[in-house]
């Protein structure tokens, strides 16, 4: 009965059931994954140049190596600009790609992809050009911002209001990716995600009838166990995609401590090498 409801909603929303499935279920159904284990979805990361896109040339045009595509929107002149939506992280402010062009290649494969949004300005020209293509996207399509200050993180976030109204005027069953700012330093004890942080994200997200997912920062993970297995128990709705920066530290061990905590089906990892092909063959996952 849930299933058909499910798909019911989709029908009269007219888009892709697979926005309102969760993410592990959909390539579990596809095929695409063995078993109902989010650390098996596999991720590709930063996908904005053509350069970058060219790397990842053979995962898209792949049905294995990948499942999900995660890439950056700003606006062509950065925060506050008032140009096309382009394929860049800051401090870049343009790009030799457009989200155009991009979602007309993705368009051609089977990942699922998630949109990384730093300003709210860059959100609304965006989902007109998602909305042009989302018949051809039968597969998760994400949605994220930073929308509220997390650990060591900076107070500028997207607008958390802002950007819930806009997208969910455009898409009312895609999955939000909703996070903190956060940041690490190697020299000093970084602190987790403390009780104010998930309450309020709760708060925000208690009204909110579509899948969200709370991107964590791996290094700030463990010690914020109490609080994200809180955040968690809220709603059958929530999973976390833990992810990593560059110069984190963090050990496998870490994330075998996080696998240990949570449900196995509501937790992605979205990390860097060598950790995430030490992690996988730990657990057993291809």
């Amino acid at each position: 009965m849930a299933d058909e409801a499910q798909g019911k909603r989709c029908a009269a929303a007219a888009r892709p059931c697979a926005w309102s499935q969760e993410a592990v279920d959909h390539f579990l159904r596809a095929q695409r994954i063995r078993a109902r284990d989010a650390a098996a979805v596999r991720w590709f990361h930063a996908a904005n140049s053509k350069a970058r896109a060219g790397e990842a040339h053979l995962f898209f045009k792949s049905t294995g190596d990948v499942h999900m595509i995660e890439a950056d929107v700003l606006l062509r002149g950065g925060k506050g600009g008032n140009g096309e939506p382009i394929m860049a992280h800051p401090p870049e402010t343009d790009s030799d790609n457009t989200l155009q062009e991009w979602l007309k290649e993705i368009v051609s494969t089977n990942k699922g992809i998630k949109l990384d949004f730093k300003s709210l300005e860059a959100v609304r020209p965006s989902l007109q050009l998602l909305e042009d293509v989302k018949q051809h996207l039968r597969r998760p399509v994400w949605i994220n911002a930073d929308i509220l200050p997390g650990p060591n993180g900076k107070n500028s976030v997207v607008d958390a209001e802002g950007f819930l109204d806009t997208v969910t005027s455009f898409f009312p069953d895609v999955t939000l990716s909703l996070g903190w700012t956060t940041g690490w330093h190697p020299d000093k004890h970084n602190k987790g995600y403390n009780w104010m942080m998930v309450k309020e994200m709760a708060q925000i997200c208690s009204a909110l009838p579509q899948r969200v997912t709370f991107p964590v920062r791996a290094a700030l993970v463990r010690q914020s166990i109490s609080e994200l297995c809180w955040l968690m128990q809220q709603s059958d709705r929530y999973s976390l995609t833990v992810w990593t920066g560059k110069e984190d530290v963090y050990s496998v061990e870490d994330l075998l401590y996080i696998r240990e905590n949570f449900d196995k089906s509501r937790v992605y990892y979205d990390i860097l090498e060598p950790q995430n092909s030490e992690f996988k063959k730990a657990i057993g996952v291809e």
